[in-house]
């Protein structure tokens, strides 16, 4: 086993995609996974998990249906199992996300917004 410090500035620096998630780390069955992103996601919500959201770099909106979260850069918000939710990002913005290996970006939504390849940086 290789153990690390991880910077997640640095490893955003080395995505050059947008929109592609790239894992930065696991812990047990846990991922820990960064996405540089500038759009409007789908609504969705995960049946069997919460899900973290953390802002990296720059700043973000989660929608709910009844009320908006505003992260900025060092913030972070966890989304209980179950809940509806939207991300909106109107700015490029790097995202940090932990949740359990396997789980659907788009939740129960499905769509063309799906990513089911998750390479390693």
């Amino acid at each position: 086993m290789d153990i690390n410090v991880i910077n997640l500035k640095d490893k955003a620096a080395l995505i050059e995609d947008i929109h592609t998630y790239r894992r930065v780390a696991r812990m047990n069955d846990y991922e820990f996974k960064l996405i540089k992103v500038q759009r409007t996601f789908v609504w969705h919500k995960h049946p069997d998990t919460d899900e973290v959201f953390y802002a990296v770099e720059g700043g973000f909106d989660i929608e709910l249906r009844d009320k908006t979260l505003t992260l900025s850069q060092g913030e972070m918000a966890v989304i209980p199992k179950n809940v509806e939710h939207r991300p909106v990002c109107r700015e490029l913005c790097t995202i940090m996300l932990i949740e359990p290996a396997g789980t659907v970006n788009t939740g129960d939504a499905g769509g063309d917004m799906t990513d089911t390849v998750i390479e390693d940086i």
